[in-house]
């Protein structure tokens, strides 16, 4: 328990330095763009405190560095001079610029690291659970799970702003590749590759952390992803409304007829 309160002053102190920065460039949007990164600094202090390193601890330390480095780079290349998202905006004009500034601080900050610090549960577990850290058939099955969920979320992204560079999409809907399966290929990666950590967790003897994984499925379904994009594609996008009509949601499967 020591080891997660001391992940806890970490990332307290990491959201509290990005907080200082979001006031100097009045933009906090950039909070966004640290949310998978905040994850591979949580799961390195677990790796490297709690306990000698193993295959296990190897393993995730790895698997995590790649999804969150990956999702890092990809939200601050197609973000870059956009500006605070209308989210943000909508908040700071409700609340006010004068206060928004400290409001901000906890609405947003401190909210977001107490959900990496939920969410990252299962890592947790992985590394303080007294295992020896050799693999099993479980570690293996999460493996293939995070590729599954990995290929989906990279792949799902790179589709999709490769589609949103070419002005003549402008209006249109992205209903090939990843997306021709699934209207939030990217959305299905993320919940995978968590569920993936999951299984690791389990395979460690740590049970009751995948709670973490649950968590994280819960914002991607109805809070943050899916329900909040379908929502404003349906008022955006006309086509949107016969792509609902042939595509599942979520879980990748060939299009109705």
């Amino acid at each position: 328990m020591s080891v997660f309160l001391q992940a806890a002053l970490l990332i307290w102190g990491f959201m509290t330095l990005l907080w200082l920065v979001s006031i100097l460039l009045k933009n906090v949007s950039i909070v966004d763009l640290f949310w998978g990164f905040s994850f591979v600094i949580v799961n390195a202090y677990f790796v490297f405190t709690a306990g000698d390193l193993n295959p296990r601890k190897i393993l995730i330390l790895i698997l995590v560095s790649l999804w969150g480095l990956r999702l890092t780079v990809y939200l601050f290349i197609r973000n870059w001079g956009k500006g605070e998202d209308f989210r943000y905006r909508e908040f700071r004009r409700k609340y006010g610029a004068d206060r928004y500034w400290w409001f901000s601080y906890f609405q947003t900050f401190l909210l977001q690291g107490a959900l990496v610090l939920i969410v990252s549960l299962p890592l947790y577990g992985i590394n303080t659970n007294n295992d020896p850290g050799t693999l099993n058939f479980l570690d293996y099955a999460g493996i293939v799970l995070w590729l599954i969920g990995f290929v989906f979320e990279s792949g799902g992204d790179y589709q999709l702003a490769r589609f949103k560079k070419d002005a003549r999409n402008k209006g249109r809907v992205l209903d090939t590749g990843f997306w021709k399966y699934t209207r939030h290929p990217n959305y299905f990666g993320d919940t995978t590759v968590w569920w993936s950590y999951a299984v690791i967790s389990i395979a460690a003897g740590a049970y009751w952390h995948i709670i973490g994984s649950v968590v994280m499925t819960f914002l991607l379904l109805k809070v943050s992803g899916v329900s909040l994009l379908e929502k404003s594609l349906k008022d955006s996008k006309p086509q949107y409304r016969e792509y609902i009509r042939r595509t599942n949601s979520f879980f990748p499967w060939f299009p109705k007829k």
